[in-house]
């Protein structure tokens, strides 16, 4: 009679073929954040068919399913899979590629729900022998601030019950396919959205003196927050970036133009320094506004916090994977300067973020974000047995603390 271990990993490898097409059936149809209409369909769907319980329409387009254990006691466990996908024009030519031009997953949500719909099966088959609840979270825009996490949770939603823990894991393109990687405390940088406009004279590039020459003023607004932030980075000793992705002026080679808009993006892991990092922004804009005579718009949109994994459920992760899928396969990370929306659910409840391996060994990296971004669908089975014995065993061990948040 097998045990439980390799029960979950009979079932996932049984799933695996199931996992991949639901994988592929997303790809073909990706939508664009809080447009994931059909993809919410097709997953409620799917869940009735299966016979789970669940209720939609959360936060627009967001699904949340309902596993009961038959046993007793038990935790309550949120499990996370974003549903959007970006705003990039796929170049791969596979039989699953994008049949919506201009849309694509490129960011691996299409791995993230297939996988999660895996589990979800497997867990339910095996509900007689653990206690609790399991929450299924579908989420919507994670790609786009305000970011779906903070709608689902601001719907309510996961008040009752609330959630003692909660878990998501999300693909990494330099991790080998069957390897699963942790990282303990801060994990990822927060993110928020910098756009500033440059208002003065425009006018004919022969005559200066009639004009403030909105371009050369951006560019030492530019140079001159990024020397600031970097002084500030020294002085902190805290990873900081503050990215600048756009400089436009509608001008011409003897046009100076009236308006110039600057974007960017500012990351940094720690939220005291966030928030002093934003306010620097908006002085070093007061002062070159000053001095230049121009007008300077600063908008900074908030995006998501610090991504921070709980250490003792990262730390007790990290021994249930090593038991699953040997230490070998288990790897441990640095801080990334990329952001994620579920570093809302840090603030409702002790979380736990980490990677699941998607790509051969010895093959080229395909990176996230870009239009020939791929997986090997052969990490989808690592990920539904390793998220499925996760969730088996935090309902079951009793030592995790419950924290009040």
């Amino acid at each position: 009679m097998p045990g439980i271990k390799e029960d979950i990993l009979v079932k996932s490898a049984d799933l695996k073929e199931e996992v991949i097409q639901l994988r592929r059936h997303f790809h073909r149809h990706p939508e664009l954040s809080y447009e994931e209409t059909e993809t919410s369909l097709y997953i409620c769907n799917w869940l009735e068919k299966n016979g789970i319980s669940f209720r939609k329409g959360i936060a627009g387009t967001g699904i949340i399913g309902n596993i009961e254990g038959k046993a007793k006691g038990g935790k309550v466990i949120a499990l996370r899979a974003e549903m959007d996908a970006l705003p990039i024009t796929e170049r791969n030519k596979t039989e699953y590629s994008s049949l919506n031009a201009g849309k694509m997953h490129a960011c691996g949500h299409d791995a993230h729900m297939a996988m999660l719909m895996g589990t979800t099966k497997l867990l339910n088959s095996i509900r007689g022998q653990f206690g609790g609840t399991i929450l299924l979270i579908f989420q919507p825009g994670e790609e786009k601030s305000p970011g779906g996490a903070r709608l689902v949770i601001e719907s309510g939603e996961l008040r009752n019950p609330k959630p003692d823990l909660v878990i998501a894991q999300h693909i990494l393109p330099e991790l080998e396919t069957g390897k699963v990687g942790y990282k303990a405390g801060r994990y990822m940088a927060s993110c928020d959205e910098i756009y500033i406009t440059i208002t003065g004279k425009g006018g004919h590039a022969a005559l200066p003196g009639l004009t403030t020459d909105q371009i050369y003023i951006a560019s030492h607004l530019v140079i001159r927050l990024k020397n600031r932030m970097s002084e500030q980075q020294s002085v902190k000793g805290i990873p900081t970036v503050l990215g600048i992705g756009r400089i436009s002026g509608e001008g011409a080679t003897n046009i100076i133009p009236e308006k110039v808009y600057i974007a960017g993006t500012f990351r940094t892991f720690d939220e005291k320094w966030r928030a002093e990092g934003l306010a620097l922004v908006r002085l070093v804009s007061d002062e070159t506004e000053e001095e230049f005579g121009v007008s300077i718009d600063v908008n900074i949109v908030e995006g998501y916090p610090v991504l921070v994994n709980d250490e003792n459920l990262t730390s007790k992760a990290i021994e249930f994977s090593e038991a699953l899928l040997g230490k070998s396969n288990i790897e441990t990370f640095d801080i990334r300067m990329s952001s994620d929306d579920f570093s809302f659910y840090s603030g409702i409840a002790p979380s736990l973020y980490y990677r699941i391996g998607i790509r051969k060994k010895e093959t080229e990296m395909m990176k996230l974000h870009t239009s020939d971004f791929d997986i090997d669908e052969n990490g989808l089975a690592t990920g539904v047995a390793n998220l499925s014995w996760l969730v088996y065993n935090f309902l079951l061990n009793e030592d995790l603390p419950v924290k009040e948040y």
